[in-house]
């Protein structure tokens, strides 16, 4: 049964940057992190890692950074859906500007992971393509402009562009959960985010790259707790 999230969540990637036991050391961080502040926090981790982290933490939703679509039987060196799932995965990410898709492919990919109740965070370059994504009704949308990821320095999105992501995928289907990713280096922009109506703020290089990556976790964790909190009380 796929996780509810609890809004606002983060999340971190850590793509290629680490390997083995420091994945291990980031996700028991994040762990560490999501319990302190009862934040949820999505970790996207190498394949090869997804049933180590899931054994060795309980809080964090755990998703493969991709998937092919075969069944099971015949195939070599595919990574199979339901190999995934039975490695403790809740989730999958498609489209990533490091490991693009189709939209043909984005919609298989969509279809398989519902046949196994998995979640799918799909990621957009710009906002046609945050709305050619939303019709196929993913779990979460994270509009991110390739040219700000992986720490080039370009920044972060502006928020222009983060209002306007939200309002059309909103426009399309509100229940589609919204991060913003793309360029995040420190906490206050992960609460800048959340504020402006994001529902989720998300890190990799930002986190791997800074000077003490576990401290940044526990930053950028705090501060969608504080963005949390201060929604909240808006509300009263």
């Amino acid at each position: 049964m796929k996780p509810i999230i609890k809004t606002p969540y983060f999340e971190i990637g850590t793509k290629n940057y680490i390997y083995g036991d420091k994945v291990l050391e980031y996700a028991l961080a994040a762990e560490e992190a999501a319990n302190k502040y009862d934040i949820d926090v999505l970790f996207i981790t190498p394949v090869v890692e997804i049933r180590r982290i899931c054994e060795h933490t309980k809080r964090l939703i755990v998703l493969a950074p991709y998937m092919d679509t075969l069944y099971p039987g015949r195939g070599m060196a595919d990574i199979l859906p339901e190999a995934i799932k039975a490695a403790g995965a809740k989730g999958v990410v498609v489209n990533h500007c490091e490991k693009p898709m189709s939209i043909p492919a984005i919609k298989k990919t969509i279809e398989r992971a519902r046949e196994l109740d998995l979640l799918v965070f799909a990621c957009a370059d710009t906002i046609a393509e945050a709305k050619a994504i939303a019709q196929l009704h993913p779990d979460i949308i994270n509009p991110e402009p390739s040219e700000l990821i992986g720490g080039t320095g370009g920044g972060v999105s502006d928020m222009s562009f983060v209002l306007e992501s939200i309002r059309e995928i909103k426009g399309i289907y509100p229940d589609i959960l919204v991060e913003q990713a793309a360029g995040i280096t420190n906490g206050q922009q992960v609460y800048d985010f959340i504020m402006a109506g994001s529902e989720a703020a998300g890190a990799a290089s930002g986190i791997i790259n800074a000077a003490d990556p576990i401290a940044m976790i526990d930053e950028m964790v705090a501060a969608t707790r504080r963005a949390a909190d201060d929604l909240a009380a808006m509300k009263k």
